[in-house]
Parts: structure tokens; C-alpha cells; sequence
């Protein structure tokens, strides 16, 4: 079996890449080196571009590998034999002949406006920890855009009351300074003075995003609390937080704010990443377009 701990090391230590990433690169390349064992190949430098276009295909006839998916194995395995040349482990480089299957782009899903707003009543909340936790979590997430690991690791270090702001990690380790409403404060403040002692009860490093034990939540939680709330005011087929930071996004961009501002307070490291945003707001002007003009 061609060896893979090294370049998982690389990710981690020198490129600084997401633990998220880490774990789906390091799935991706054992399902690789599984097949290729199945061929037979030993040697890492005794693969062909031939070998890896087949394993390509066989990605993409199975029914429940998405066309995002093989573009991420196909992505992990150009990282890696950019890797294994950098080292001198192999002269060439077989992913140079291949070319990534091209597929026509998903605009991301998001929650309409009108939702956000039913979403944020008090009736859909109960008026306990978890009750108030669970709404602060979906305010912080609807009014930030900041992922969920970003959100699972916030301190009340973190939170600066004084300018409304909150600083978060991102990802490679990168940290950025995003602000904060006046209403968002107001709740933050409350829910640390109200549950104080609970947020640190278990906890040296006082994260403000708990369980009713005081341990820090863990991601799949608070997926279930978004999907949970999320399921109670949209039909959309993807109810996530990530789905919340395209909202965030959309809905910033809908109301005039600057694609610029958008790329720094979601922390993308380039305007391209930002700019799919730019799709889903055309839609909504096409759909107006079609709404409002008599002869459209």
C-alpha cells in the first residue's frame, strides 16, 4: 500500500489546513491506495495517469459519490503527488495528464428573508439553557456567517463588549476580527451573565457554547439544533449551518453590502470564492424581472 501519513503530517503541520479537510483528504486517499492495491500496484511511482482516469470513472459511476465529492478525491490526489514531488518520492507526476471531469456548479441553498424573521421568535424557543443557547447559536450564526468550527471554539475572551465585535479562529489558523449588532451583543451579554457559572462550571477555558454538563458542545449538537429550528421554517433540502453562512452571505449581498466586506467577514482567502454569491442574488432579480415586467 503506497504510505500516507507523512503527507496527512504535511496538512497538518506545515500547511496548517482545517482538521475538517485533514479527515476528509485522509478518507479520500485510502479509498485511492485500496484500489490501486486492488491492481496490483505496490510501487507509488508505478502508477499511470491511466490508473488513476480509472478510478475516476469508477467514482463517478457509483450513485452516491457526488459530482462535489470526486472534485474534493481529485483535489486530495493532486495535493498529494504535489507533495511526493516536492520530496523527490516520484520524478513524475501522473495527475499532470489528468483532467478533472467538469461539472456545472450548484448555486449554494439558502434560507429566505422572510423565514430568517419567523425563525427569530420567541415562541419557537423555550425559555431554559438550552432554549436560549440554541437561539443564540442561530443569532450568531445568521449574524456573522462564521463557520461552525469557528463558532464551537468561541471564549468570552473572544467577545469584545466594548466595540461589539468577536474574534474568531479560521481556518489555517488565521484570525479575524468580525462585528457584531447591538441586539446580538444584548443577547451575548445576557446569556453569559445569566448562565455564567454554568459555562464554567466543567470548563477551564470557558467556551460559551455548552452542553447542560458544561462541556463543550460538539458538532454534530449543533447541527441537530440547526436542523431542528431550521426544519420548523423552510423546505429546503439542506438545513445546516453552513447553509446559514450562505445565508448570511446572500442575504448581505441582496441589501447592497460590498462583495469586498463579504470576502473579510467570512474570511475567504480570495474574491472568487465570495463571488458565487453574485448567482444567487442574480436569480433573485431575474425572478423579479419576471414578476414585475408585462412583457418578460
Amino acid at each position: 500500500m503506497i504510505e500516507l501519513q507523512p503527507f496527512i503530517d504535511y496538512l497538518q503541520v506545515e500547511k496548517r489546513v482545517s482538521p475538517h479537510t485533514v479527515t476528509a483528504y485522509s478518507g479520500d486517499l485510502e479509498q485511492f491506495a485500496q484500489f490501486i492495491h486492488e491492481l496490483s500496484i505496490e510501487n507509488l511511482s508505478d502508477i499511470q495517469a491511466s490508473d488513476i482516469r480509472t478510478w475516476i470513472i469508477t467514482l463517478l459511476e457509483d450513485e452516491h459519490c457526488s459530482a462535489r465529492t470526486v472534485t474534493r478525491k481529485i483535489s486530495a490526489l493532486k495535493a498529494y503527488y504535489r507533495y511526493q514531488t516536492k520530496i523527490g518520492a516520484v520524478e513524475r507526476n501522473p495527475m499532470l495528464q489528468v483532467h478533472a471531469p467538469k461539472f456545472q456548479k450548484k448555486l449554494p441553498e439558502y434560507v429566505e428573508q422572510g423565514d430568517m424573521e419567523m425563525l427569530f421568535t420567541d415562541e419557537l424557543f423555550d425559555d431554559t439553557f438550552e432554549g436560549r443557547r440554541d437561539r443564540l447559536i442561530l443569532e450568531l450564526f445568521y449574524a456573522t456567517g462564521i463557520r461552525l468550527s469557528e463558532l464551537l471554539n468561541i471564549k468570552k475572551v473572544d467577545i469584545n463588549f466594548f466595540d461589539n465585535s468577536i474574534k474568531v479562529l479560521g481556518k489555517r489558523n488565521k484570525e479575524r476580527i468580525i462585528p457584531i449588532g447591538h441586539n446580538l451583543s444584548t443577547l451575548l451579554t445576557n446569556y453569559i451573565e445569566y448562565y455564567g457559572e454554568k459555562l464554567s462550571e466543567n470548563n477551564e477555558n470557558y467556551f460559551i457554547f455548552v452542553a447542560a454538563n458544561g462541556q463543550q458542545l460538539y458538532p454534530k449538537a449543533v447541527y441537530r439544533i440547526v436542523h431542528k429550528y431550521l426544519d420548523m421554517v423552510t423546505t429546503i433540502g439542506k438545513r445546516s449551518p453552513h447553509v446559514i453562512r450562505h445565508t448570511f452571505a446572500t442575504h448581505m449581498l441582496n441589501n447592497g453590502a460590498d462583495l469586498n466586506a463579504i470576502k473579510e467577514i467570512l474570511g475567504h482567502s480570495s474574491l472568487a470564492a465570495t463571488q458565487v454569491y453574485t448567482h444567487n442574488s442574480m436569480e433573485q432579480l431575474k425572478n423579479i424581472y419576471k414578476q414585475a415586467h408585462p412583457r418578460a
